[in-house]
Formats: structure tokens, sequence, C-alpha cells
């Protein structure tokens, strides 16, 4: 009989311990669905247009400092119902995490905090009206505006970059790359005659952090994973180029991480060039300034970014090369109620005098997040005691491939297995959905004790611009 009672204790000690992390993994909303006011209904509207690292903040932390109040709503319009972890989104190219889990519910995650979301794509702001238009002649009224709209590949002019290469600005580019990959493998194994050198060479043009992660990701997809599967093919064969225009790759990091940087992609068989700029981009090669041509038929565009061609449709004042003009509180220059931040925005750096901007990062986007919450938020109970943003870097996190990083943190510098395992906890910690977590995690664990399985889905929206 005690057996028994041992027993049911015990399943009974289960489910409530089930129950617990059920209700941990699931946090009820602030509102429920039949008793949330409408967002037209309150009497202070904070309308936020952008759902990446700015947008989403400024959006989380206005409802957390307003939960116990009902005068303010907020409501965040995006083209995407998705929340993009940028710092994961490489990972997608070698199939080290699956794109869902880079891609996590924005609503879910808003509606949880006590926002609303409306998945839109802006055209304009009547400013007199205070109404932001939205795609099929939808209108949004404010009383507070955020615009956090990020940014969009820069090409330079360069003649053929647009038309023949793959940018990687979200997940979907991510999926484009390892795509064209596959297919190239695909095309080579049924190819009885020479192989031309332009399908197994693929050029990443950009040796920032994201350039630099990518290379490492096409060179772990081709020889961790589809190596075994194409047996047929020498995975030496596959040439990765990574060219950078700068003196040197990972320009934002401690000379020491970089030359760590480049000996671990000299380890791969990865040929990195420096000061070295694309001329032009056909459909089968990368023609170099000097003469040099590199004959590819796979270009991967990561070498700049700008702010998104949208602000210019806002009539606010803007710097096409920076962004919208604000002032040391976020504000919009000249515009009242109108604020913007992330890579959209021109924000000056207070730390410099030489009129310099605050960079266009993740990190930085949260920041200034943080600020302009807190700065709305004054607004509208009148505290003219607003805060200026002062951007603070933390550091530089690089994971070229799951073994090997090199990071700068707080200005410690450290590279090899403990730097990657630094960087996987580090960014599983900042991941906002618990669910997301769980499954990365577990997409890790997977990838570690098992070879990973790589497949090409196509579908109706797949753009691979195929040369």
């Amino acid at each position: 009989m005690n057996g028994w009672v041992k027993g049911g204790l015990a399943l009974g000690g289960m489910a409530v311990g089930l129950g617990a992390l059920k209700r941990t993994l699931n946090p009820r909303p602030r509102y429920a669905p039949w008793e949330k006011p409408r967002y037209e209904e309150f009497e202070n509207k904070i309308l936020i247009i952008g759902g990446g690292f700015g947008g989403y903040t400024a959006a989380t932390k206005i409802c957390e400092a307003t939960r116990k109040r009902e005068d303010v709503g907020v409501l965040v319009i995006a083209r995407d119902n998705f929340f993009t972890f940028w710092p994961m989104v490489p990972g997608i190219v070698s199939s080290d995490v699956d794109t869902r889990n880079v891609a996590q519910p924005l609503r879910r995650a808003l509606i949880m905090a006590g926002s609303s979301f409306r998945r839109a794509e802006v055209k304009g702001v009547d400013k007199e009206r205070k109404v932001v238009i939205a795609n099929d002649g939808l209108e949004f009224p404010y009383d507070q505006l955020i615009i956090s709209l990020g940014g969009q590949p820069n090409f330079f002019g360069i003649p053929g970059v647009e038309e023949y290469s793959l940018t990687m600005k979200g997940v979907e580019d991510a999926e484009r790359i390892r795509n064209r990959v596959i297919e190239r493998f695909e095309e080579v194994s049924l190819i009885r005659g020479d192989v031309p050198e332009s399908k197994l060479t693929f050029v990443v043009i950009g040796g920032g952090a994201t350039g630099t992660e990518v290379a490492s990701e096409i060179h772990n997809l081709v020889h961790h994973a589809l190596a075994p599967d194409y047996p047929n093919i020498d995975p030496n064969r596959v040439r990765i180029f990574l060219l950078e225009g700068l003196p040197q790759i990972l320009p934002e990091l401690d000379p020491a991480l970089q030359r760590a940087a480049r000996a671990r992609l000299h380890s791969e068989r990865i040929d990195v060039r420096i000061s070295t700029f694309a001329e032009e981009v056909t459909a089968d090669s990368v023609r170099l300034k000097g003469g040099e041509e590199i004959e590819s038929e796979n270009v991967i565009w990561t070498a700049g970014a700008r702010p998104n061609v949208t602000i210019r449709d806002l009539d606010l004042p803007i710097d096409e090369r920076t962004g919208i003009k604000v002032d040391k509180h976020l504000r919009v220059e000249g515009h009242p109620g109108i604020w913007s931040i992330g890579d959209c925005a021109a924000i000056p750096d207070i730390r410099q005098e030489n009129g310099k901007v605050v960079p266009p990062t993740a990190q930085a986007a949260i920041q200034e997040g943080y600020t302009v919450a807190k700065n709305v938020i004054k607004t509208i109970d009148g505290d003219g005691d607003l805060e200026e943003f002062e951007y603070r870097p933390l550091g530089q996190l690089v994971e070229l491939g799951s073994d090997f990083a090199v990071n700068e943190v707080m200005g410690v510098r450290f590279s090899g297995l403990a730097a990657a395992l630094f960087w996987r906890m580090a960014y599983l910690i900042r991941l906002n959905s618990p669910q997301s977590k769980i499954r990365v995690f577990a997409d890790w664990v997977i990838g570690y004790m098992m070879q990973p399985a790589v497949t090409q889905i196509r579908g109706s929206s797949e753009e691979t611009r195929r040369p």
C-alpha cells in the first residue's frame, strides 16, 4: 500500500512540475482577447513602425513601464509577423539551427507584453492628422510615433551586384544561400564531363561579421553536411573566397582577434582577400579592381547597408547615407511626437565630437529602444527632463563554426572553443521566446550528436536568381 501512495505522490509531483513548466513556457497575456480595449480607444496611442531589435525593444519596455496604466496603448506595425534574431541567421546556411527557431513569433510576444500588432507595409505619414498610412489605404492613428524601419543592402552602384548576387538580410536569404549550394551540388552530380570552376566557387563580398560567418557556414555545409551525400564530388574542389575592401577583415575587432579569425578561415581553405574591391559582377564571374577575375556563379553580397528606402516617402528630414535626422534625445528634427531609432536613423554619437553617428548594430538598436521608451513616456507625462542617448558598445561576438569564435566583451578578448561556448550561451539567453531557447538548444545538441540532414525545399516563393 505504501508503494501505491509513494507512486501516487510521485506522479502528482510530476504533474505539478509539468504544469509549472507549461505556465513558464506559455505565459498569460496582459489582456484576454475579449477584454483588451481597441488601440484606437486609448488616450495616449504609441505607434511603432518596425519589428526589429529597436522597435521590439521599445514596444516591450513601454508595455512594462505602463503595465498598471489604462491610458497608454501600444501598436506595432511590421512587414513580417516574426522577429529575426540576427546573430543566429548565418547558422541557417549550414543547418546548424532551424529557420523557424531563428524567426521568433513577433505577434505572440507582443500580445503577451500587452501590445497590439498588425502586419502591414507603411506607405506614408500624415503628420497633420497624425495617422500612418499603410498598404490598401489602411490608416493607423498615433499620438507618439516611433520609426524603426531598419536597413537594406547598399550595392554602391557596382554593376551587376543587384542582378547576380544573393544578399544576406534575413532568414529568407540564408535559406536561399543554402539552397544555392545544394543546387550546385545537384547540378554537378549530373555532369559527366569537365565541371566549370564557376559552379563550385562561392564568393562572399564583405569581410565584416556577417560575411565572415557566412563564408565559414558555407564551408561547414559543404564539408560536414553535403560531402557524405555526394560521394562523387570531392568537397575540396569547392573554392570559397572572402573579399574585403579594408586592410583587414572584422575591422571592429582587436588585431589579435582578426589574426585568429584569419587563421581559422585559412584552416578551412577559405581564400581571404583584403584591400580587394569588386568592380563588376556578371552571371559567371566577379571582376576585381586591377583586372583579376574570379569565375563564380555564386556571389553573396554582405558588404554594406543603407537606411530603408521607405523613409524617403515619410517627408521627414533625412540623410540619404545615414537615415532620418534625430537629436540626442532620439526626436526627429522639427517634428514633435515623432521619434526614430535603429538602422534607419542618423543618431549623433555624443561620445565623439566629429559628427559621427551611432553604428547600425543590433546592440545599438536595443539600447536605443530602452532610451526612446523612457523618453516617450516622459513626454506623455509632461516630464521635460528627457534622457540623452549615449551608445555604450558592449563588444563583438563572431562565431566561425560550432567549435570556434572570436569574442571581445567589455575589453576582454578570447577565441577558440571557450569563445564558441560563450557565444552560444550569451545568445541563447538573449532569445526572447522561451520556446525558441529550448528548440535552438535542441538543434545544437542534435547537431553535435548526429550528422546534419540537409534538404532543398523549393516553392513558389523561392527566388534564387539563378544565372
